[in-house]
């Protein structure tokens, strides 16, 4: 039988450090329980010292789930851990999680602490977390480029003090498969006490290498894999967690090792978190891009079309990506809405069904067939932002080729109407100048993009934009058959993201 490789998902936490991705309570307690279904075994739900918003998160997670093992992030202070410990103290499987620095760059510049007195740090942190609760993580932030020997030393203090789990994070990106790989066996096999720790690993991608020295490290003994759907987070993002299982999936052969999580969840998990952070998957994208299982040269549509294992290493099914999709249309029932939903991964009550079945119904006068994206961004926009401070309830634009133009904009702020018109350079411009007049804001357009959700000239337009203002980032998304209409969803989108992010600022964002 093979070893088991504890899978633990931080999209809640590092994923959410990516620029612009913020998400609101809401957002993060649905994406949790998809989280849950897809069986990670852990999932960091935030770093609860940084913001009040992220604390309650956090505690609304704990208190949700059931089987999976709510993890939250603390530096190694006292004042952290009560905050992390206050968080999770309600989950079935709290754990806490602890870091500091080991490198000697960081010692010197960032801590100004010496080797002796981190190590006393990591003690006395992990031995006041364990007072908490048995299950205590401790991470040496920047381990891949610490000294060797001392590595092992702060390791041996941590797991003797009560550690359970050491993360060794390739925190910079900056390690190479081969030297990460030595790096690890070399922790294992001159750190005295690892028998009794779980050896985890953390990488991000800088050089595009989080993913290679993920397997590199497990091929090498590590057991715990520190991932994100999609691969987001801060920088060039993380190791992504749909690349790191498929390859374990795929290859047993060479690393022979298993997972908890029912990969038929992929797929639904990766599009959930691109819709609620607004960040595009790539369409080259390993496993979960658009492309991903097409085959547009004529040789290799051929060798499809006779055995599919001609060009294709897995099947689309495994990820979760159905070939026979059930396509509903106007005629389709409350009852086909809720099992299609169910197979999408959203168990949603009756009220959340009423809801997103009345905006089913609206967008199936529109266009004829009614897809999983478009099922994906009813959802998204019915449930996920009904506490939003601005929410589009008119609009209405004038342009061509001899008109100067106009759009007239009927928004809710707060539950209470208000309308008004504004022209620009062309509609979008138009839309978005009524909609920053009867808000109020100054946020800064950064980025702008359109793509189409399906094929077909009736296909929903989706629009991502970036917005900036006082130093905040955030992303905006909209879909809507009318491309100015999404538009005006996206910008108002982004424009409640800023809001959420004045009123739920960040202390100091935790990087490992």
């Amino acid at each position: 039988m093979s070893e088991r490789v504890i899978i633990f998902d931080t999209t809640l936490r590092d994923g959410e450090q990516s620029p612009g991705a913020s998400m609101n309570t809401g957002e993060k307690l649905r994406l949790a329980i998809q989280l849950e279904k897809l069986g990670v075994d852990i999932i960091e739900a935030g770093f609860p010292a940084a913001s009040e918003g992220d604390l309650d998160a956090v505690s609304q997670i704990a208190g949700k789930l059931k089987k999976t093992v709510i993890a939250a992030l603390a530096r190694t202070s006292r004042e952290d851990i009560d905050q992390a410990w206050l968080a999770v103290k309600h989950a079935v499987k709290p754990r806490i999680h602890t870091f500091i620095a080991t490198s000697d760059i960081h010692l010197e510049y960032k801590l100004k602490m010496s080797r002796d007195e981190v190590v006393e740090a990591a003690i006395e942190a992990v031995k006041y977390a364990k007072s908490f609760t048995n299950d205590i993580e401790f991470s040496a932030e920047d381990g891949s480029r610490s000294d060797r020997d001392y590595l092992c030393r702060v390791f041996e203090a941590a797991i003797e003090a009560g550690a359970t789990t050491v993360n060794l994070p390739d925190t910079v990106g900056y390690a190479i498969p081969e030297d990460y790989s030595e790096l690890v066996k070399y922790v294992i096999e001159h750190t005295p006490n690892i028998h009794k720790a779980v050896l985890s690993v953390h990488c991000h991608n800088d050089l595009g290498l989080a993913t290679a020295n993920t397997l590199a490290a497990i091929k090498a003994g590590a057991r715990q894999a520190e991932v994100t759907i999609n691969g987001i987070g801060e920088r060039a993002g993380n190791t992504s967690l749909e690349e790191v299982v498929m390859a374990l999936n795929t290859r047993p052969n060479y690393i022979p090792v298993s997972t908890g999580i029912n990969t038929q969840y992929i797929y639904p998990s990766s599009r959930l978190v691109s819709m609620i952070t607004g960040i595009i998957v790539q369409p080259n994208k390993a496993i979960v891009g658009a492309n991903a299982f097409a085959h547009e040269a004529g040789i290799h549509q051929d060798g499809v079309l006779k055995n599919p294992m001609t060009y294709e290493i897995m099947k689309p099914e495994t990820i979760g990506l159905s070939t026979n999709r059930l396509v509903l249309g106007k005629h389709s029932g409350r009852h086909a809405l809720r099992t299609h939903l169910k197979d999408l991964g959203y168990d949603l009550s009756d009220e959340e069904l009423n809801l997103v079945f009345k905006k089913f119904k609206e967008l199936a006068d529109k266009k004829k067939h009614v897809v999983d994206e478009d099922l994906e961004v009813i959802v998204t926009e019915g449930i996920l932002r009904t506490k939003d401070i601005f929410r589009l309830e008119y609009l209405h634009v004038t342009a061509g080729t001899t008109v100067l133009p106009m759009a007239s904009v009927k928004l809710s702020i707060n539950d209470r109407s208000v309308q008004g018109a504004g022209y620009g350079n062309g509609p979008i411009d138009a839309v978005f100048n009524s909609i920053a007049k009867l808000t109020g804001t100054e946020s800064e357009l950064l980025r702008f993009s359109v793509s189409a959700l399906t094929g077909g000239t009736d296909a929903q337009g989706e629009v991502t934009v970036r917005l900036g203002e006082n130093g905040l980032i955030a992303l905006g998304k909209g879909a809507d058959p009318d491309i100015i209409t999404a538009g005006g969803k996206a910008y108002i989108n982004g424009l409640n993201r800023l809001e959420y992010l004045k009123t739920h600022p960040v202390k100091e964002a935790a990087v490992l």
